[in-house]
């Protein structure tokens, strides 16, 4: 199946309030991500019918098996990318905030070299 990159960083998002606050609810993905209340509520509602996703009846929201495979793989290489970026001079805020641009679109092989110098220290 096939997700859109905005699935994919409201699933990582997801995952990134559970590890730091705990119980997630739209709110709190809202407040991280800066989009309005009808818009994450859309999402939510794609995320759950897809099956990514699964929400308590008091808001709690809860990444399911898949929306979890997901969020963690984007996560991994989200931070990796932004180790590379930081190895390179890059400030953490800026490495970060630009991994988060490139962490969806760059190919199997491409990650993996990135993996692999990572590895070796930054040395080629």
């Amino acid at each position: 199946m096939v997700i859109h990159e905005s699935a994919e960083d409201y699933l990582e998002s997801i995952l990134i309030l559970q590890e730091q606050i705990g119980q997630v609810r739209s709110i709190d993905i809202v407040n991280r991500l800066g989009f309005s209340k009808p818009s994450v509520s859309i999402a939510m509602k794609k995320l759950r019918e897809s099956g990514y996703i699964s929400m308590a009846g008091d808001g709690t929201i809860t990444l399911n098996e898949s929306g979890l495979e997901i969020a963690s793989r984007i996560y991994g290489r989200h931070k990796t990318i932004t180790k590379l970026f930081e190895l390179l001079g890059v400030s953490p805020e800026q490495a970060a905030a630009d991994a988060c641009k490139v962490e969806h679109d760059l190919s199997d092989e491409t990650f993996g070299c990135i993996c692999d110098f990572i590895r070796r220290g930054g040395r080629a």
